[in-house]
């Protein structure tokens, strides 16, 4: 007998027994077995595991939003425990009105943004050529990128302050100075965003290294061929990095773009060391206690001032939070073409 017909009619009686396999059975079959105890056994532990981290690592936010919006009476209430039976604005209205809150956030935004756009620009640059340009020394720069890493930023704080209280490169204002007979040798760049710039535009600004890193990482994954293609073209080097490579890179500019903002915005280690002056109204600088809510003889003080800082922190990181999720497509993007894995 043919092959094929012989395994033709196994099929149709198989099919004609299991269609005389009543529902009953057929759900007796599948669902009562072994292995099917075991896979739902397993998915509902996976489940519960994800629920309790899930829980861990958001109930603290919880925490913080329902605690910002309760008064005075609820804090003093035993029978309140998350939810405020009196919730209120008076927190955010009154570290709005008096910690400068929209003044701060234009300063910082100004601040961030232009920093975070001098360190896209200009760790691209050094992460191409570190890529795609052999030369000598080339390792040894790129080690150095890597100790700028490593190297805790307080071993250099007071040299960085020093060097921007009296700030000169390589004596040329001071000889300046001298043939005009002026009285200040060096410039005084404190409170002021030129410290700021000055370390972007060097690329040795905080976390910079990490950007030039994750940039040559993206290079090295172009393929070459693009490159020597321009130059066939008649193309220079320049005009190969902005015309060809520069566009083919936007997704991975906008994550070191979004990393440099938003540790900027967070930032109160350059933001304390350059601004020094109390006026330099700052985001860092607003987590404070307003003087109207400010009162010594409430029991419950020192919760209440608690809850007033952690309101403080939720309205800082607010920004941040809708800058993510508008740009959180081109943040996965550029982390899946850094080549950085974990």
């Amino acid at each position: 007998m043919d092959a094929p017909k012989v395994l033709k009619d196994n099929k149709r009686k198989i099919k004609v027994e299991f269609e005389r396999t009543s529902l009953a059975e057929r759900m007796k079959v599948k669902y009562l077995s072994g292995s099917f105890a075991v896979k739902l056994i397993w998915k509902i532990f996976r489940y519960l595991l994800l629920i309790g981290i899930s829980y861990i690592i958001i109930f603290p936010f919880f925490v913080k939003i329902f605690g910002s919006f309760m008064s005075r009476d609820d804090l003093v209430d035993a029978t309140v425990r998350l939810i405020p039976k009196y919730p209120t604005l008076d927190t955010y209205k009154y570290i709005i009105r008096e910690n400068s809150y929209f003044t701060a956030f234009f300063n910082t935004f100004v601040l961030s943004t232009l920093c975070a756009f001098v360190q896209t620009i200009i760790c691209s640059i050094i992460g191409y050529g570190l890529a795609k340009f052999k030369f000598r020394g080339n390792k040894l720069v790129f080690m150095a990128v890597i100790l700028t890493m490593i190297v805790p930023h307080d071993t250099i704080k007071l040299s960085m302050y020093m060097n921007f209280k009296f700030f000169d490169i390589f004596g040329i204002y001071g000889g300046i100075a001298e043939l005009l007979n002026l009285e200040a040798t060096s410039i005084d760049l404190i409170n002021s965003y030129w410290p700021m710039v000055i370390l972007s535009i060097g690329g040795i600004a905080f976390k910079n290294g990490l950007y030039i890193f994750m940039m040559r990482q993206f290079f090295k994954g172009v393929p070459d061929e693009l490159e020597e293609a321009a130059y066939i073209d008649g193309e220079n080097v320049f005009g190969t990095f902005v015309k060809i490579i520069l566009p083919i890179s936007i997704p991975m500019m906008i994550t070191i773009f979004l990393f440099a903002f938003s540790w900027q915005w967070t930032d109160n280690f350059y933001t304390d060391l350059f601004f020094t002056q109390s006026g330099a109204i700052l985001m860092p600088r607003i987590v404070k206690v307003p003087t109207t809510l400010a009162d010594d003889s409430f029991a419950a003080q020192g919760l209440y001032e608690s809850c007033i800082k952690n309101t403080c922190g939720l309205l800082i990181i607010l920004p941040l939070l809708l800058f993510y999720s508008y740009l959180q497509k081109y943040l996965i993007q550029g982390i899946e073409r850094s080549g950085i894995v974990g």
